[in-house]
């Protein structure tokens, strides 16, 4: 069987992470709903605003740690200013310290997750990591889950998954296009930096995924693309494929 480069994504791939930000988020909600009681304010208005703020804060800041704790405080503030209720700077602190409570939930792994790469490991192929995010929080889900057994160094973290930092690990590890593999949930992130260079893609699609996650798959595969059900299929669907 011919070895494959095979590079998987972290955050909803391997181990769990929307579902601890759903979970501040409704706390977060909850909040906002007391303090702004009155108001005729809504969960769902408070989640829209709050989507967006986030969503545009990644521009500026990308995933760094304070990104996600300052959109709940300048969502704080637009409806602040909108219902003309006045600021608290010990409200806004909580939200802060609120927000930052997402990053010391213990992380998950998905099912299987090392049955998946102790398969792979054993079919011969180099397992890589390809994750978005600070480093210091990607490296901790790493350690917690020892999961440098199967990476060791071949790790690579970034605060932008763009398809220019996939051609620079392209061309920086010397991959071999035809062999290559890239493993993720993210449309955006995982799946059209793949296709876009020229390399095999899986993607496993979560429920609810982030909205930045999304994406319309609009590039001609030049490999393979399969949509999964879950971790677990990777093997078999790369082997199936090999042996073409």
């Amino acid at each position: 069987m011919k070895e494959q480069t095979i590079l998987f994504d972290l955050d909803d791939t391997l181990v769990h992470c929307n579902k601890y930000f759903d979970v501040v988020i409704d706390q977060f909600v909850d909040l906002m709903l007391t303090w702004f009681s009155g108001h005729g304010l809504n969960a769902q208005d408070i989640k829209q605003k709050q989507l967006q703020i986030d969503l545009a804060g990644i521009h500026i800041h990308g995933f760094m740690p304070d990104r996600f704790p300052k959109s709940f405080v300048e969502t704080y503030q637009w409806f602040s200013r909108h219902f003309n209720r006045k600021m608290s700077a010990k409200e806004e602190s909580w939200l802060m310290q609120l927000g930052h409570t997402v990053y010391e939930y213990t992380v998950e792994p998905y099912p299987l997750m090392n049955e998946t790469l102790d398969q792979l490991q054993q079919d011969g192929h180099r397992l890589f990591l390809y994750t978005g995010g600070d480093a210091s929080i990607q490296m901790k889900k790493v350690k917690d889950l020892s999961l440098d057994t199967y990476f060791h160094d071949r790790i690579f973290v970034t605060v932008h998954k763009t398809k220019e930092f996939m051609e620079t690990i392209m061309h920086e590890q010397g991959f071999d296009r035809k062999h290559t593999w890239m493993i993720g949930n993210s449309v955006k992130t995982d799946v059209l930096p793949a296709l876009h260079a020229g390399i095999h893609s899986i993607h496993i699609p979560v429920e609810q995924d982030w909205a930045y996650n999304t994406g319309t798959i609009d590039i001609k595969p030049q490999g393979a693309f399969y949509q999964l059900g879950s971790l677990q299929e990777v093997p078999t669907t790369i082997q199936s494929y090999i042996k073409k």
